[in-house]
């Protein structure tokens, strides 16, 4: 593990981000990705026109333009921002990648990374949280198989929220006091 390295900004060290991320949070990083990856799948496969696990006349609404459109956008937005969770435990959560246009090279402030993190564990956990009472719930436009697919497939979904949190606390707990660290170099 990597030691604090002190920055100059005019005459007051600040301490630089420490070290790299733990491995639990790399993996749970990694983890949040694929966590989408089931629904987002079982959704194309609807665009494609597969009832999924609908019957017959529960998957006439999902068989229009512009549900598809909905179906698609969700699942591509989805797993680009399960895909953002790796910038919690990669250099480019740290420091904004040199291709991105005007920004590019510019050190990332925490907190711009910590806020819409936690902000996302903290709505995920909550529209997420009744997943698990999923067959509770009747479901009469869905097969009995497809009421068991989709139960199965957005279980996952529950984890998505908490393990954010614990990745943004993890992030946060790691570049905690270099708000300005990145500022003023030389």
């Amino acid at each position: 593990m990597r030691t604090r390295k002190e920055h100059r900004t005019g005459s007051t060290p600040v301490p630089a981000p420490s070290g790299p991320p733990p491995r639990w949070a790399v993996r749970a990083a990694h983890l949040i990705t694929l966590l989408a990856l089931p629904t987002g799948l079982w959704r194309l496969a609807m665009v494609c026109g597969f009832p999924s696990g609908y019957t017959e006349a529960g998957f006439v609404p999902f068989d229009t333009p512009g549900s598809k459109l909905w179906m698609l956008t969700l699942s591509v937005a989805c797993e680009l921002l399960a895909l953002l969770s790796l910038g919690l435990v990669r250099p480019w959560g740290e420091t904004v990648p040199r291709w991105i246009p005007v920004i590019g090279g510019r050190p990332v402030r925490p907190l711009a990374a910590v806020v819409p993190a936690a902000a996302g564990a903290l709505a995920l956990t909550a529209i997420w949280a009744a997943m698990p009472l999923w067959w509770t719930y009747p479901h009469a436009d869905m097969t009995p198989t497809g009421r068991l697919l989709v139960g199965v497939i957005y279980q996952p979904l529950v984890l998505w929220g908490p393990l954010l949190g614990a990745v943004t606390v993890s992030y946060y707990r790691r570049t905690k006091g270099s708000r300005t660290a990145h500022t003023n170099t030389p």
